[in-house]
């Protein structure tokens, strides 16, 4: 296959392509109806032009009748006159009259012929440009709805343009709010840890806000022995009840130790 062969047949593919998805089937069906409607009105419009041509030469045929029975009564006006002669050329004349009226009547005939032969062909083509319509109509619709249908499953599933559009506007707002959350959260830690000046309160003082930690630190400690020493009072109790009440062992030995620290005077 040659180069130009090759570019002439990518040209019509795309071509074809491009003509397929810029084809609406609505239009494309409105365009054969409106076809077949002007097809429709050349047909009647031909039976028109028909029937005139048939009822003109029915009043040709009329007129010729007329001539006909005139010369008829010339040629015996004649006769009764003794004018052979003119009683001759009356015949003669009504002879050719008579044949103009037997062309007349197979024109006519044949036109009358014709003229029926379009009716049916009209009335036919009628009723299949009405069934055609019909159809049109259905065929419009039934591709409207599934169109909207299909609009409305890309919209829900978001793989239309529109939806997708709308995606990734959202996605975009979503990256730029966590990155301006995470800029505001470095930023906190870097004023509270003395990096950043705070412009708005003023030069930032290092030995108050050291002051200020060790403060925090103090109050933090306090807390905890405050803590540990109702801890320590809450478990007292607990302990003493522990000891049996009526235990003789202890109190025996405690005074035993007692009295041996006070001979010896050391603890044993």
């Amino acid at each position: 296959m040659s180069v130009m062969k090759r570019v002439s047949l990518i040209f019509r593919a795309k071509a074809d392509k491009a003509l397929d998805r810029m084809e609406d089937p609505r239009e494309t069906l409105d365009y054969s109806y409106k076809q077949q409607v002007e097809m429709l009105t050349r047909v009647r419009r031909g039976v028109a032009d028909v029937a005139t041509s048939r009822k003109r030469v029915e009043l040709q045929m009329t007129s010729l009748q007329k001539e006909i029975a005139k010369r008829t009564t010339q040629a015996k006006t004649a006769l009764e006159q003794g004018r052979e002669d003119l009683a001759r050329a009356a015949l003669q004349a009504r002879g050719q009259l008579e044949q103009q009226y037997d062309d007349l009547q197979a024109q006519y005939t044949q036109l009358q012929d014709q003229e029926e032969k379009l009716t049916l062909a009209s009335q036919r083509l009628d009723a299949k440009v009405q069934a055609f319509r019909t159809r049109k109509e259905t065929i419009k619709a039934t591709y409207t709805a599934a169109e909207a249908q299909t609009r409305i499953n890309e919209a829900f599933s978001g793989i239309s343009e529109d939806m997708g559009d709308v995606g990734l506007a959202i996605q975009r707002a979503e990256d730029k709010t966590a990155q301006m959350q995470a800029r505001a959260g470095a930023i906190d830690e870097l004023m509270a840890s003395g990096a950043l000046d705070d412009m708005v309160s003023g030069p930032r003082d290092d030995i108050q806000a050291e002051l200020d930690r060790m403060g925090a630190g103090h109050g933090v400690d306090r807390e905890l022995e405050q803590m540990k020493a109702e801890l320590a009072q809450g478990s007292a109790p607990r302990q003493i009840e522990s000891t049996p009440a009526g235990s003789s062992d202890g109190a025996t030995t405690a005074p035993a130790s007692a009295a041996s620290t006070a001979e010896t005077g050391e603890p044993e």
